[in-house]
């Protein structure tokens, strides 16, 4: 009897050590998107307008972009138990710092801080999966742990917009801090290597000179940049601005819009094998360019369409999610570009330019909203932004996803041309030596 308790043990302790930094990385996501639910809150309490605040919303994204190389490293050197401890700390002393103060700098710093913690969400939950299962499985729990960490985006806003409409938007912030914390002291108390090491997913160290390996290609630069002008949708919309303009455009409650945006997270659960199934059939390229298309065209329904409803709003902003997903097509076609040892650093560059992309939509939206502002101001001192403004503003996110297409789309080409270019002279090469009878 105790025999078998200790197999049952053994056999669900890994998914119980994997609990840990998959339940940050699913917090980590309500962290990224409360400023969007405390947008007039928190203009109110650093007197700030559309472009402050934009910048305010863009520092989460350079925190977490430049760290992702660095904890990369970390984690690569270090036990990930004192790592995720050590940034989910970080996390939760940050937001708190951003609840009591009132300076406009110290804010800036702080959530410029919640995005350099943030960091170890993914690259944490990949490391303790590569730790405690096998080659075979760590794709499939790579592809579950990404599952529970949407559903933190899907269910966070909601509930989190119904604390803040019953508390103060300070109390909200503070018990978000002190979740972050506990969970970090909890991973660090709790979390272990395993004993006996599994075969480890990737052998290779990483190294920062593998950078001048690839970073030389236009065909990686003109990828990631097509990756970044695509993000829109996603880091652009649905993470900061989709519900306040929801409310602005049609009225709607703030927390039946945090539920309509929402949906395109849940799009995201079935993205990954939707697209995967479309690259087979039409190629990568093929795939993301309709996609930045496809985007392009749902957004521009969404803001000049007219007679919505709620079931309409959810079925669109589902199918945006679902072509979000072509940033899984983006690391399958990088992967392409270059040899299997430098893989693990091209996905980390191309993630790393990913999330900037969220710091170039927060900071274009907001300054566009300032320079078409109707000059309307609230009793309090605050500028009031009307429909027109959220929707020119809105408007760069469809541009830049059809711009990304075509770069996709031009990359694609060049590559098909030079393949073809390289079996002429291949076959050419072929035909000569057969002539000379070698």
């Amino acid at each position: 009897m105790f025999a078998q308790n200790l197999t049952n043990t053994r056999k669900y302790l890994p998914y119980f050590m994997c609990g840990f930094p998959v339940l940050f990385f699913a917090y980590q996501f309500i962290l990224r998107l409360w400023p969007g639910l405390m947008m007039q809150q928190i203009m109110a309490q650093f007197s700030i307008d559309a472009s402050h605040f934009g910048v305010l919303a863009a520092l989460y994204y350079y925190g977490y972009a430049g760290m992702q190389i660095p904890v990369a490293i970390l984690l690569d050197r270090f036990s990930a138990r004192y790592v995720i401890c050590v940034f989910a700390v970080l996390c939760g002393v940050a937001t708190l710092t951003f609840a009591f103060t009132n300076n406009w700098y110290v804010a800036c710093v702080s959530r410029f801080l919640v995005g350099v913690g943030s960091a170890v969400g993914f690259l944490g939950t990949s490391k303790v999966i590569s730790e405690w299962f096998s080659r075979d499985r760590y794709a499939k729990m790579i592809g579950f742990s990404f599952t529970v960490g949407l559903l933190g985006a899907i269910y966070g806003g909601k509930p989190v917009n119904f604390l803040i409409e019953n508390y103060s938007w300070q109390n909200v912030t503070i018990v978000l801090a002190l979740a972050a914390i506990v969970i970090g002291v909890s991973t660090c108390l709790v979390l272990r290597t395993k004993n006996k090491q599994q075969p480890a997913v990737t052998d290779r160290k990483f190294k920062v000179a593998d950078f001048k390996v690839f970073l030389a290609s236009p065909f990686v630069w003109t990828l990631a940049v097509a990756n970044l002008l695509m993000v829109g949708a996603l880091e652009g919309f649905a993470d900061v601005w989709g519900v306040q303009y929801l409310v602005t455009a049609h009225g709607i409650v703030k927390g039946d819009a945090a539920q309509l945006v929402s949906f395109i997270f849940f799009g995201m659960l079935f993205g990954g094998p939707l697209l995967a199934l479309c690259s087979k059939k039409l190629g990568n390229y093929a795939t993301i360019s309709l996609c930045g298309v496809g985007m392009a065209l749902l957004l521009l329904v969404m803001l000049y369409g007219s007679q919505f409803n709620w079931w309409l709003f959810a079925s669109l902003f589902f199918c945006i999610g679902v072509m979000c997903c072509y940033q899984v097509i983006v690391f399958a076609a990088g992967a392409d570009l270059v040899l299997p040892q430098y893989l693990g650093v091209m996905v980390a560059f191309l993630n790393c330019i990913n999330m900037l992309g969220g710091s170039f939509f927060h900071t274009c939206i907001g300054r566009l909203m300032d320079l078409f502002w109707s000059g309307v101001v609230s009793a309090d001192g605050l500028k009031q932004y009307d429909l027109v403004a959220y929707k020119y503003a809105m408007g760069i996110i469809p541009a830049c996803a059809v711009a990304g297409a075509l770069l996709v789309a031009l990359v694609g080409m060049q590559l098909r041309s030079r393949q073809h270019d390289e079996f002429e002279l291949t076959s050419a090469n072929t035909l000569y030596l057969s002539r000379l009878g070698m």
